[in-house]
């Protein structure tokens, strides 16, 4: 596996606002070869976003179930590869699995979900040292699930420094202070999700960053660069069962950076920034896919990806950001070959600064290697009933929209107005997979 690239460059561009049309919008070009399925069919998988596309809380959009009765045969085995992508974080894929199977009416296998943290298996480098987590759910579970094998939770180190949480009073210790309780000196910040008590959260993970490890100490001076952070789900809102979008991690992280800062006056890094939009969340989805396809029989790899999402800042510009990855892949695989070398030069040879993924995260490649085929392309579908609204968010097409209005994207990727521009935009994600099958030449009923 090539080594991850560490430390992200901080971008700050401009956004024009984009006005999504209701006709299908021009997909990247895909490449004249074409794969079959053991069907004898042009082979493709499926990519799904969760909230705002299949369900609104924990209400199921009428569509879905539609589309997956179609999506499965008679037998409830899906007729091509499916994966759901989420980046949501508060449980394991066991239980994700089981929502989704009563929601949706079909089996659903652990083995299809794919949620923000998954990736972080392959970040085997930190597995061994001992790293606070935060999130909500059973984040222990979570953690030892991933390969980490030294976890302190945020109520740990509550438990072991009594002193360090006092914004609510009724929190205090009442009085005989106990005394503190020694952990070890924590080397690594692992953010799962947005947590329950933000102001317990941020004070606590600050106290671990000012302290390089170590919140029972006093801070001296200012250690930087701080020890990693490793962060999941940068999505600033996200859609519930209200009218209206819902804070989401990528909030928590906006309050996390901003206090650093304001302390410290040095930006917070991050070591990783994991979920959508990210390009190694889509490498990871793309094993997923690769192995779903051979669980169907297939015996040819699997031509083209379809992201059907609802955010534009998470589930458009990833899937346009991973098509982008995919074609810089394929040109430079093309160069080596054609200069007599092979295609397992290609990770040396790369310009990965083509990809506009700040943290080159397409460098970690995951259940593979660079000689595995990678699909052609990856196009991007977004549905109008999750985040995105049609009739919100039009907007005049020569109007000049502000960063700070409009720009949800987290602060660490450049912005590229390109990548938020979907390949389709339809009502629900019904019409997008009719569309998709009608795109490929496959019957659906």
């Amino acid at each position: 596996m090539a080594e991850f690239i560490p430390r992200f460059n901080v971008l700050k561009l401009g956004w024009r606002a984009l006005r999504f049309r209701k006709t299908p919008l021009t997909a990247p070009a895909a490449q004249t070869r074409r794969f079959s399925s053991s069907c004898g069919l042009n082979s493709f998988g499926l990519l799904f976003d969760i909230d705002g596309v299949l369900v609104r809380g924990r209400t199921p959009i009428p569509a879905a179930k539609q589309c997956f009765r179609k999506l499965v045969d008679g037998n409830g085995k899906y007729k091509v590869p499916v994966v759901f992508v989420t980046n949501a974080g508060n449980c394991v894929r066991q239980t994700k699995a089981e929502q989704l199977s009563h929601l949706l009416e079909v089996e659903v296998s652990p083995d299809q979900v794919m949620l923000s943290h998954s990736p972080l298996r392959v970040f085997s480098q930190f597995h061994e040292m001992c790293v606070l987590v935060s999130g909500q759910g059973p984040v222990l579970e979570v953690a030892h699930n991933l390969g980490f094998q030294n976890a302190i939770t945020i109520d740990m180190l509550r438990e072991a420094y009594p002193l360090l949480d006092v914004v609510d009073h009724n929190r205090r210790p009442k009085d005989v202070v106990p005394p503190s309780k020694e952990l070890p000196q924590i080397e690594a910040v692992v953010l799962f999700g947005e947590p329950i008590r933000w102001e317990t959260n941020l004070q606590l993970i600050v106290d671990v960053l000012l302290t390089n490890g170590r919140p029972g100490n006093t801070v001296t001076s200012i250690k930087y660069p701080h020890i990693p952070v490793l962060a999941c789900n940068m999505d600033l809102l996200w859609m519930a069962e209200a009218k209206n979008p819902r804070f989401g991690h990528g909030m928590f992280l906006v309050c996390l950076e901003s206090i650093y800062k304001k302390i410290t006056g040095y930006d917070l890094q991050y070591e990783a920034l994991i979920g959508k939009p990210s390009v190694v969340t889509y490498n990871y989805a793309e094993l997923l896919i690769r192995q779903q396809a051979e669980s169907l029989g297939w015996t040819e790899p699997v031509q083209r990806l379809y992201a059907i999402g609802d955010n534009p800042m998470a589930d458009i510009y990833g899937a346009n950001l991973y098509n982008r990855y995919l074609q810089s892949m394929h040109h430079a695989r093309a160069q080596v070959q054609a200069q007599g070398g092979s295609a397992s030069q290609v990770a040396g040879d790369i310009q990965y600064e083509t990809v506009d993924d700040a943290k080159n995260s397409g460098k970690v490649m995951v259940g593979g290697s660079y000689e595995h085929r990678l699909p052609e392309g990856c196009s991007s579908i977004l549905v109008c009933t999750g985040v995105y609204n049609r009739d919100q968010q039009d907007l005049p097409p020569d109007q000049t929209v502000t960063e700070q209005r409009i720009f949800h994207g987290h602060r660490d990727f450049r912005f590229d107005p390109n990548l938020t521009r979907p390949s389709f935009v339809v009502h629900d994600v019904l019409e997008a997979v009719e569309l998709v099958f009608q795109q490929e030449g496959w019957p659906l009923e």
